[in-house]
């Protein structure tokens, strides 16, 4: 089973030494030109891992991601026009039309003779 993980932005004084960062977690992204670290951290241990790395000396800040907080579902989403649209009915509503398209073909030639 998967671990539950949070989001962690490590800002760095040195790139070099970000990849000592590897033991506290899983690198996500290291961006050289911003000097930062994105990575991931085991939930469970999260608050202890954040104290142990702020001590590191080439550590400068830590922010901690909020998008675990985030709320992904959505009680007044208008509804999709598409999904609401139902494709059964139409066929049914063409086989109809073509019925009686057919029984108006068949019944023209009959009248027509008298």
């Amino acid at each position: 089973m998967r671990e539950r993980r949070l989001g962690v932005a490590v800002w760095v004084k040195n790139t070099r030494a970000a990849k000592n960062l590897r033991k506290f977690g899983t690198i996500h992204y290291i961006s050289k030109r911003l000097n930062y670290v994105s990575m991931y951290v085991d939930a469970n241990a999260f608050d202890e891992t954040i104290r142990i790395m702020e001590k590191l000396h080439f550590v400068t800040k830590i922010e901690r991601s909020h998008r675990h907080e985030i709320p992904v579902e959505y009680n007044n989403a208008r509804p999709d026009k598409a999904k609401e649209y139902d494709y059964k009915q139409e066929k049914n509503q063409v086989m109809a039309l073509a019925e009686t398209l057919m029984a108006e073909e068949s019944s023209p030639a009959t009248v027509g003779s008298t």
